[in-house]
């Protein structure tokens, strides 16, 4: 079993609720004892039995070709729990070996449903990594948020493979920010920080990789009307957004001009952990009609609207998409508290409704 997601989430907290830290069968890669037990991987894994973690296993690739060995004995006496943060160099290194024989689970953090409805205001503010959502006050998360942003810049993306001066670094940081529910244009940070476009779209999908960012990508459809082709850029945590863009209590982010797009993202985070659909896209044409989140799932269509208003209505942009793209239902997910129907086929749904059975609302 491949455990991934953000580094801070929780993946190491759930592994030593199975597995004590203590126990020789757990290994911390970024331990360097852990690193000298494993100088002769097959030496020091082929005698261990039951459980054994391997948490940050992405530092050691070596590691896989010695677990697809170990993972064919017969009986088999060991089963290994794998922690990675750094999602596509993780699942490239282990899809090349483990073929068949690893399930990949992505944890993130605190969601909403988890939480329970009387934690959205929070929750949208401060984000679900623990730290930040559990500190004492909004200054002791904000503390939290701005060590581990720096931590992330100065140590992590360097080992990821984003070469560049630390500066530079936050600069790209702070203009993600402010594209954060924007469709994607490379030209501005290429120019911007001195690279070329190539180099800002690797920065870009490095970012993807370790779940910092939401690449969503534009459905298409055999339409005579110009169709956006970019994806779309969200962080996946509201928090880090709100620390980039200086927001620090909830009254600035209902006044900030990146309101209204940091809801649209919490949206869209709550809806894809809960739903679990088999694909997901945004539809957008140059007309202007679009569709925030077209769901898949189970060969069926789903339009999902985010606004930030007391009670949405019905849009021609929804009535457009629902003949277009032939959904089977268009929700408006909203932060009140009355569902309701606006037309046919067309519902406003609190976001709340997500602690009570999201599923059951789209797909029934």
């Amino acid at each position: 079993m491949a455990l991934t997601g953000p580094r801070q989430c929780g993946k190491t907290t759930l592994a030593r609720e199975l597995l004590p830290a203590d126990s020789v069968n757990y290994f911390d890669l970024e331990d360097p004892a852990s690193l000298v037990r494993l100088d002769e991987p097959m030496t020091a894994l082929s005698e261990l039995k039951g459980l054994v973690v391997i948490d940050e296993v992405q530092r050691r690739p070596d590691l896989f070709p010695v677990l697809r060995v170990l993972a064919d004995r017969k009986p088999l006496v060991a089963r290994f729990l794998i922690l990675g943060s750094a999602s596509q160099e993780l699942m490239r290194q282990s899809s090349e070996t483990l073929s068949g024989r690893m399930e990949s689970l992505e944890l993130g953090g605190f969601s909403l449903k988890e939480l329970g409805a009387d934690a959205q205001s929070r929750h949208w503010i401060r984000g679900g990594f623990p730290l930040s959502y559990l500190a004492r006050t909004d200054t002791d998360s904000m503390v939290w948020r701005k060590s581990f942003i720096q931590t992330f810049l100065e140590r992590d993306l360097p080992q990821w493979g984003i070469v560049a001066p630390p500066l530079a670094l936050q600069r790209f940081w702070n203009m993600l920010a402010h594209c954060h529910g924007q469709t994607w244009n490379a030209a501005d940070p290429a120019r911007s920080l001195g690279v070329s476009e190539p180099t800002v779209r690797r920065y870009l999908d490095i970012l993807t990789g370790v779940f910092m960012v939401r690449q969503l990508q534009p459905w298409h459809v055999n339409l005579k009307k110009r169709q956006v082709r970019a994806p779309k850029i969200y962080f996946r945590d509201t928090g880090l957004l709100h620390q980039l863009l200086g927001i620090r209590t909830r009254l600035e982010l209902l006044h900030h001009p990146k309101s209204g797009a940091s809801w649209e993202g919490y949206v869209i985070e709550e809806v894809l952990n809960t739903v679990k659909p088999d694909e997901a896209y945004f539809w957008a044409t140059h007309q202007g009609a679009e569709i925030d989140l077209v769901l898949v799932k189970n060969g069926r269509l789903l339009g999902v609207e985010c606004k930030r208003v007391d009670a949405p209505k019905l849009t021609p942009s929804m009535r457009i998409a629902l003949e277009d793209l032939k959904l089977e239902r268009v929700v408006v997910m909203y932060p009140g508290h009355q569902r309701y129907a606006l037309a046919d086929r067309v519902e406003a749904v609190p976001l709340v409704a997500a602690v009570k059975g999201m599923t059951g609302l789209f797909f029934k």
